[in-house]
């Protein structure tokens, strides 16, 4: 049976009535929104055939377990676009490109590294099942669409599924604030999966020994590291630059 669960916000309800509209159940409205925004989203709704209830913003406080929902919220089916990653690395036409997120417990951090996935045209984002955030209704909401777009995949065992993307000729390249390499000074291998660890943290032991290599983002400033999402966005956009040079 599929899994229901409830999104907010404009950004990710929107998106998801563009391009899934079939997944929305019905759509909860603050009654008392009349602006443009909100009409938009009942021309749509209406456009999709997609049921929509006009509430009291205390019900959709209660729904979404928070009072930052813009009014909006929307009880949706998870999407099942691929079973396994194995599945979505054999339908792929061009080299791989994806981004493993090692513990990210921010759903902030995760909602923004899926916006720079689908930015940067990554295949997937990988995260382990374990000490990690999952995809609820905030990643949503900060994802603005992204949770929808890019392939997510939860792993019971993050080593091994490294170990297992090697085999398949993956290149792993990790983010290390004491890595000998600089980004902007290696040659960007692709198929590629790039391996960003938790906020503070860094990677485990374990999955910084899978990679095949380490690089540093070269920094000019006095902070010492950056958000992972903003660290993301750099590293997937050096991969593009080279991939687009080529």
């Amino acid at each position: 049976m599929a899994h229901a669960q409830y999104i907010f916000g404009f950004h990710a309800i929107t998106s998801r009535l563009r391009q899934h509209p079939d997944s929305i159940r019905e759509i909860y409205l603050d009654a008392s929104r009349k602006d443009q925004r909100a009409r938009d989203l009942i021309n749509m709704a209406e456009t999709a055939s997609t049921r929509l209830i006009l509430c009291e913003p205390d019900r959709l406080d209660k729904i979404t377990g928070t009072t930052r929902h813009q009014g909006v919220a929307a009880h949706v089916t998870k999407l099942h676009q691929y079973t396994t990653l194995d599945d979505l690395l054999d339908g792929l036409t061009e080299p791989a490109l994806l981004l493993v997120l090692d513990g990210i417990k921010d759903p902030h951090n995760l909602g923004a590294c899926l916006r720079v996935a689908d930015a940067f045209g990554a295949h997937a984002v990988v995260v382990p099942k374990d000490r990690a955030v999952g995809l609820s209704a905030t990643v949503h909401k900060v994802a603005s669409g992204a949770a929808d777009t890019v392939p997510f995949f939860a792993v019971t065992n993050l080593a091994r599924t490294l170990r297992e993307l090697k085999e398949m000729n993956i290149w792993i390249a990790g983010t290390a604030a004491d890595a000998p390499d600089t980004l902007d000074s290696v040659t960007l291998k692709r198929p590629i999966a790039w391996v960003l660890g938790a906020e503070g943290e860094g990677m485990r032991r374990l999955t910084r020994e899978t990679c095949d290599q380490l690089v540093r983002i070269p920094m000019a400033g006095s902070i010492e590291s950056l958000n992972v999402s903003v660290s993301a966005g750099i590293c997937l956009f050096e991969t593009f630059r080279q991939s687009s040079k080529s």
